[in-house]
């Protein structure tokens, strides 16, 4: 978020992992709180934590945050905020769920095994070391628009893909077996620290001791460090209606696909195959005929309301966070 941004409404990315026994009534306190003070967006609850993004007026966002912040285990609660001009999301929804980001593997615990915290100053120096191997471990059609210099792509379609890849690539990554000395250390990332919570814990579970990520994700990284010094390359994918940023979180230049909800690029946008609203190049053979004309009825209902000034449902939503909250 661009520091003169004026824009009316605030946007919170927020997520934590503490312990939290009783998920029920905290999610009542929530949806109240949240429903009363206008919020919108989702929070979503499990035993390990608290994860969601929410959107409101500044004052609303602050009571939300504060609740959670004096709930035990979780004053320290990582929130990173923009601005938008209107409300992204339609409905408040407070879930409880098996995990606040799913990966798939009960047994890990970020809560007392993830791997050393890096700071973003201290992020170039790390992975420009030889000795260091360095792993993107979002989905594919985010890592498409932007990465690291010399990342490792794991092509996942999902998080919960990733440690089924890893077991597999392990000796070829690490050079197990073969004689050459040290491992190498491993650095991994992801939009804005959660997914590596999990993933460097799976990693020193699976018995790698040198396992660093990027303390507060790539969206930290991106808001602290100069252009001119950065190693990254393209825009960042977020999970909310700014679809992408670049350096200082300008906004970037993809626009989102309603129908896959994956980035399309301005190049893509030209594209014959895309719709607003219905297709894109990524997806237009995935949908039949008649899931398009659904899409297009769905975005007329949302013009139509929009010239009516009122909320349509089914509007065009932010990108669906099956990992929510990451950015």
């Amino acid at each position: 978020m661009a520091k003169t941004d004026l824009s009316p409404i605030c946007v919170a990315a927020l997520y934590k992992f503490a312990r939290l026994d009783d998920c029920e009534t905290v999610q009542r306190e929530l949806a109240q709180l949240c429903c009363g003070q206008g919020v919108k967006g989702t929070l979503i609850l499990a035993h390990e934590g608290i994860n969601g993004t929410i959107a409101g007026s500044d004052e609303a966002i602050a009571r939300v945050v504060a609740h959670c912040r004096a709930l035990p285990g979780f004053a320290e609660l990582e929130v990173k905020y923009s601005r938008a001009e209107a409300l992204p999301f339609h409905r408040m929804k407070v879930r409880v769920k098996r995990e606040i980001v799913t990966m798939g593997e009960p047994e890990i615990d970020p809560l007392t095994d993830a791997g050393h915290y890096v700071s973003p100053q201290d992020w170039n120096a790390l992975i420009s070391d030889p000795g260091t191997i360095v792993i993107d471990t979002r989905n594919d059609y985010e890592v498409a628009i932007g990465t690291f210099a010399g990342a490792i792509n794991p092509q996942t379609a999902t998080f919960r893909d990733f440690p089924a890849w890893f077991r597999a690539e392990r000796e070829r990554l690490l050079g197990e077996g073969h004689g050459q000395g040290a491992p190498p250390k491993v650095a991994m990332f992801c939009t804005g620290g959660i997914r590596c919570e999990k993933s460097t814990a799976f990693l020193k579970a699976e018995g790698v001791d040198e396992v660093y990520h990027l303390h507060g994700g790539v969206l930290k990284y991106l808001e602290t460090v100069p252009a001119d010094e950065s190693l990254w390359k393209g825009e960042c994918f977020v999970f909310d209606q700014r679809v992408a940023v670049g350096h200082g979180l300008e906004l970037g230049t993809h626009a989102l696909c309603h129908a896959c909800r994956r980035p399309v690029s301005a190049a893509d946008q030209a594209d014959p195959l895309y719709v607003e609203g219905v297709s894109c190049p990524a997806c237009h053979a995935e949908r039949s005929d008649d899931q398009r004309a659904g899409y297009a009825e769905r975005d007329r209902q949302e013009r139509l309301a929009q010239q009516r000034g009122t909320a349509h449902v089914g509007a065009k939503l932010p990108a669906k966070p099956s990992e929510h909250g990451d950015g």
